[in-house]
């Protein structure tokens, strides 16, 4: 990027991030998720990290967002109340490491010491929640207060004193770091003034249980429960913040009370009788990453939303040395989890043809790290979607990306857009072959009407091959691709007339490779009928309609002459995949196709008759399994009559659970759900 088109994308990104900054402290809401701000803010502080000399003074990244409201008293902050710089991997939180450790080296006394040893770690969860400072005097709660602009935020201590976390009076409990400690504090709670810092926040069922009322009686419900919170604290009506149900945690002590290290801050708050958050000392930084590691994996059962680490240099002196940058202490940090949203930027949208001759549009993004993987290509479906989304090209969007998911785009940033973007259109021919494209009526998807484009033979080929269908060892994309180039296949049933020698010639082959794919040929001759059906590829028919056929016709020679009343009482068959089967088994060049396989040596075996002991019920699949694979699983289940869900609901019958189940084991848990091991299913399904 050069530094001309830097400029104006740190200005657009500068004047978008103020917007939301002004939804998000102002009007108490946020019309993209925190992730997505984020994300947005990142990358305005590594285009400023590249780019020094652009940084000017009223960047979002040189202050504190945000202003008070006029609602409530102004309230003056005694020391700032800093946000944090973000970093979202184990290797961006190292260079932030290195670059402290840079400073310490540089302030070290005496080239004796070895201001290494000094860098140790306190690591807390990062609460999405509403940050307030609580000044008691005497010992009693005096005044609550927002951040609002770091410097200045309004009195909310009405409100605050709703929430049963916060005590309206100190008392000395146990858990002192030492008696120094406490003896000051002793005296401060008689005549003296403690200022706590924390968080505000509310719990998921706490949430849950606020939008279920709304639900009932009609009204709008609340879109997070962090707005929610916030929502509460700023209301004028004490009544509304208690009806909440909020909760508050303390992270900060900000009076001088001897503490000597960050870690005896959380001691002397849960000695005052605050709750304290879920964290922990770390030696260094490779014990920061492993605890990081281990809360990213069990976010979901943490009774509040989280979205990562506050990881900060424990020894409070080291920390006031380090000082301030900007709007943010140099010596901690946010480290957050790998996000499951962030933005990038559309740089093309680009059309692939599919099997079936589906045009399916695809935006190649600008690469971003989500998930921890690197997305460089999101799916956009069809044409009424990308209308629906109202996506173009140069636009800066959102996308998510859950768990192993291809990622989708949610929508575009349209205060990001400069006018420059373009609209995106469906080519009116097919991008490989030049043939005709068509959009059937009532379907949302454009098709390449040439049976003979080299695009949907390839992919009809590979479907053919994978796994689910003939499963042939060896034959994947790439092999598929070359046979086709060098002209040896041109159709599914060409792969059974390949010989040794034909492959020995060819790049990547050599006589034990050739042979190794010829006999892997030979062993998927003999098929399944369900797989069979699969293998061909029929438009709406999936690898469960495939099973129902396969059960209920039992031989192919059935499938090929039923009539369209037949195929309607196959199990979840309606008319559009009815319709399909149909026209495909009606088409001469696939009946050709039939012929040309029967005629090289595949044999369909008949479907066979088994007591469907399962028939009715369903299954949740969680967990790593020892005896079987998930397919198999699936599969026994399927011919046994049951059904295989990726949900777990009221209407699940049994949760099969192998090692280190997911939230499918906890929702079953809730749910009442029978959960069984391999072992029970085993003998189940025998």
């Amino acid at each position: 990027m050069t530094k001309k088109e830097a400029a104006k994308r740190i200005a657009q990104l500068r004047k978008t991030i103020n917007y939301y900054s002004y939804q998000y402290h102002v009007l108490d809401k946020l019309d993209i998720s925190a992730a997505a701000w984020d994300s947005l803010k990142h990358e305005l502080k590594q285009l400023e990290d590249a780019f020094p000399d652009l940084i000017t003074p009223d960047s979002p990244t040189r202050r504190v967002s945000g202003q008070p409201l006029d609602k409530f008293i102004k309230v003056s902050h005694k020391e700032r109340m800093l946000s944090l710089e973000d970093a979202f991997s184990p290797e961006e939180t190292a260079a932030w490491q290195e670059r402290i450790q840079k400073l310490v080296s540089a302030s070290a006394k005496s080239a004796a010491s070895n201001p290494r040893d000094k860098l140790d770690y306190f690591a807390e969860l990062k609460i999405d929640g509403f940050a307030i400072s609580l000044v008691y005097k005497d010992g009693l709660f005096a005044v609550g207060s927002t951040r609002g602009d770091g410097r200045t935020g309004e009195d909310v201590t009405q409100n605050l004193k709703t929430i049963e976390s916060i005590p309206l009076k100190l008392e000395i409990r146990n858990g002192w770091p030492n008696d120094n400690i406490k003896k000051k504090v002793e005296a401060l709670v008689k005549k003296g003034e403690i200022e706590i810092r924390g968080e505000v926040y509310m719990t998921k069922s706490a949430f849950k249980k606020v939008n279920r009322e709304r639900e009932k009686e009609g009204r709008p419900l609340y879109a997070n429960p962090r707005n929610t919170a916030a929502g509460g604290i700023r209301q004028l009506d004490p009544k509304i913040a208690a009806d909440r149900q909020l909760n508050f945690l303390a992270y900060d002590i900000v009076s001088d009370l001897g503490q000597k290290t960050h870690r005896e801050k959380h001691q002397i708050a849960r000695a005052l009788g605050f709750k304290t958050d879920i964290g922990g000392y770390c030696r260094n930084l490779d014990e920061v990453i492993a605890f990081w590691e281990r809360v990213e994996k069990k976010r979901e059962k943490i009774p509040f939303q989280i979205d990562g680490l506050v990881v900060q240099v424990n020894s409070d002196n080291l920390f006031k040395k380090l000082g301030v940058v900007g709007k943010t202490p140099r010596g901690a940090i946010a480290f957050k989890f790998r996000p499951a949203e962030t933005t990038t930027v559309v740089e093309d949208i680009i059309v692939q043809v599919g099997r079936t001759g589906a045009l399916t549009p695809v935006a190649k993004l600008r690469p971003v790290k989500i998930g921890g993987v690197v997305v460089t290509r999101a799916t956009l479906h069809n044409e009424d979607e990308i209308k629906r989304l109202d996506v173009r090209i140069g636009d800066t969007v959102l996308i998510q990306r859950a768990g192993d998911v291809i990622p989708d785009i949610v929508g575009a940033i349209k205060k990001m857009r400069t006018g420059k973007e373009k609209k995106f259109v469906m080519p009116k021919n097919c991008p490989i072959c030049g043939g005709q494209v068509v959009r059937s009526e009532g379907e949302a998807v454009h098709r390449c009407v040439n049976k003979k484009c080299a695009v949907i033979q390839k992919r009809q080929i590979n479907h053919f091959a994978s796994r689910k269908a003939f499963d042939i060892d060896g034959l994947g994309p790439k092999i598929v691709a070359q046979l086709m180039n060098e002209g040896m296949i041109s159709k599914s049933s060409d792969i059974f007339t390949l010989q040794e020698g034909d492959l020995i010639p060819l790049e990547r082959f050599d006589q034990k490779s050739a042979k190794n794919l010829i006999n892997a040929v030979k062993e998927s001759r003999r098929i399944t009928l369900s797989k069979f059906i699969y293998a061909l590829g029929i438009r709406h028919v999936g690898e469960e309609t495939a099973i129902n056929l396969a059960n209920y016709f039992s031989r192919l020679e059935k499938i090929k002459k039923a009539k369209l009343d037949d195929l309607l009482k196959v199990k979840d068959t309606g008319e559009i995949v009815a319709k399909s089967v149909r026209e495909w088994f009606n088409d001469k060049s696939n009946q050709k196709l039939l012929a040309d396989l029967v005629e090289n040596g595949v044999e369909i075996e008949k479907q066979k008759t088994v007591k469907r002991k399962l028939a009715g019920k369903t299954f949740v699949l969680t967990g790593q399994l020892e005896e079987f694979t998930r397919d198999q699983v699936k599969d026994r289940i399927r011919r046994l009559g049951g059904d295989v869900s990726s949900s777990v609901s009221p209407e699940t019958d049994f949760v099969v659970a192998g090692a280190e189940p997911g939230s499918k084991y906890d929702r079953a848990k809730k749910l009442g759900v029978k959960i069984i091991g391999e072992k029970e299913f085993k003998e189940m399904t025998r």
